[in-house]
């Protein structure tokens, strides 16, 4: 496992006590949680003697390896190194940084405890893979706790990390966080644009939980949900580039869009600009809206071009399904190279994915079931490494690991040519300028997108989809500013969750 590629937004911690794990098997436990959507797990026993640490810590790597999430052992290396999990946790109290990389090598993970700028300094000074901040708030869970430091505290630490370079080394924080203050901790936690947290760690919210499945499904829409400020402030520091290469209908409006929204866009078509263009950091759409042998090569190269650059690269197959001529671009541009995201409604993500179905024009019409469009996206993200966006009534999102609905927007985005083209330029927007986590950049942008459109639907000066669409803009354009400013009272409006999806069998 890349360890620079872990996600740590729900993080699991154990503890086999009976106040908190009562009567159920902890290997249990840690399976259904993972399935809800725990994204790492730690392994935290201090009073079990050596042997059966052992036994437990080997039971639940067979779990998390399953899975592909990481197991880490709170404290004791030994074990660790026994077991070959990935990596270890360790307080200030334990083992030190230094002589635990002696034993693990350079590739495993090490996690450090920080309470005080200073110790989360000296641990990022180290080499410290990850810190976990805290504690929080108040827990029954951890009696040896040195201070409380709130969210105040979280957010001083997380903004002495960025003045001193370390924004990039990943945060959790950890103490008393449940499914009815992570959304909170995460928002109020943020020193964003420059560093946020990376997720939230738990204890009895997920062990001591009735049905630990369902508290993680919880809990992960809780922190999808809590970061989407931080992707929308990211968008307005960085003014990232949205290089657009789209059908000429769109391009004006595209190009408004992406300017409401905090980027810098480009409409253009041409692929010999590509490769400088992609080295200014940004994002490219390829948006399949106008179909040509022309306009198919251009695309390859300039996919190739992004590739190359490691730059984020938003595919719309608009139509994908209506003529043996895009199904055909489809298979090219699949073969040609790989995209970060792809875009679109049920009738183009199914022809993208092999099947076989007849579309008319660019519309589409929803047949599927929620639980199915959501295991024909995972499927299609697991196949193509991509964060997919399955549009609709109830627009799909997943990862291949995680995968959540959204029930926000308004009808008038389906009566206007191109929104389905401006939210492809809104999520590049999104997905350059926070790469970190793609799902939650592409989430964010949907979620901004649509709630700016209910904003706008409901104006006094909004009588129909004519005056709607420079509503919309100014609506797009507001979010982004009152996010910036501090102002996320807007995501009340967001309906978010986390969904449980079969496999891909009956996709």
């Amino acid at each position: 496992m890349d360890k620079t590629k872990v996600n740590y937004g729900v993080y699991l911690v154990t503890d086999s006590t009976p106040a908190i794990l009562g009567n159920k098997d902890l290997t249990s436990v840690v399976e259904a949680a993972v399935r809800g959507g725990a994204t790492i797990v730690q392994y935290r026993d201090k009073h079990s003697d050596r042997e059966a640490a052992v036994r437990t810590a080997r039971a639940l790597l067979a779990v998390t390896r399953r899975h592909g999430v990481p197991l880490l052992v709170n404290d004791r290396v030994d074990v660790a190194v026994e077991v070959g999990c990935e990596g270890v946790h360790i307080g200030q109290d334990d083992m030190a940084y230094e002589e635990a990389r002696k034993l693990l090598g350079p590739d495993k993970i090490i996690g450090v405890t920080a309470s005080s700028i200073q110790e989360a300094l000296k641990a990022c000074e180290a080499g410290a893979d990850y810190l976990g901040l805290g504690t929080v708030y108040a827990t029954q869970t951890k009696k040896d706790t040195k201070s409380i430091i709130g969210t105040a505290g979280i957010r001083s630490i997380l903004q002495a990390l960025s003045a001193a370079g370390h924004a990039a080394i990943p945060t959790v924080c950890i103490g008393g966080i449940n499914s009815s203050n992570a959304t909170a901790v995460l928002v109020e936690s943020s020193a964003a644009p420059a560093k946020s947290l990376d997720g939230i760690a738990v204890v009895s919210a997920l062990v001591a939980a009735e049905d630990p499945a369902a508290a993680a499904r919880v809990l992960l829409t809780n922190v999808a949900m809590g970061r989407v400020p931080d992707v929308v402030k990211a968008v307005a520091a960085a003014t990232p580039l949205s290089h657009n290469m789209t059908n000429l209908v769109v391009q004006n409006f595209a190009a408004n869009v992406a300017l409401a929204v905090g980027a810098s866009p480009i409409m253009a078509n041409y692929a010999e600009e590509a490769a400088d263009l992609a080295k200014l950091g940004g994002a490219l759409v390829i948006n399949m809206g106008t179909v040509t042998p022309e306009g198919l090569k251009n695309h390859v190269q300039a996919l190739q071009a992004y590739n190359a650059a490691g730059g984020p690269v938003v595919y719309d197959p608009v139509g994908a399904g209506a003529t043996a001529i895009r199904r055909n671009a489809v298979k090219t541009l699949l073969s040609s190279g790989h995209f970060t995201v792809i875009k679109g409604n049920e009738r183009e993500i199914q022809t993208v994915y092999g099947s076989s179905v007849s579309q008319r024009g660019v519309d589409s019409s929803s047949s599927l079931t929620i639980p199915q469009r959501a295991t024909l996206a995972r499927a299609l993200a697991r196949r193509t490494g991509a964060v997919v966006i399955l549009t609709g009534k109830t627009d799909i999102v997943s990862d291949a690991s995680r995968t959540l609905r959204v029930d926000n927007g308004h009808e008038f985005l389906s009566q206007v040519t191109g929104t389905g083209c401006t939210l492809g330029t809104t999520v590049s927007a999104m997905v350059a300028a926070f790469r970190s986590d793609v799902l939650v950049a592409a989430l964010a942008g949907l979620v901004l997108f649509e709630i700016a459109a209910e904003r706008a639907a409901v104006r006094d000066d909004v009588r129909g989809p004519g005056t709607f669409v420079p509503a919309f803009i100014d609506e797009l354009s507001a979010v982004r500013k009152e996010t910036a400013g501090g102002n996320v009272a807007w995501l009340a409006k967001a309906r978010i969750e986390a969904l449980e999806v079969v496999e891909e069998e009956s996709a």
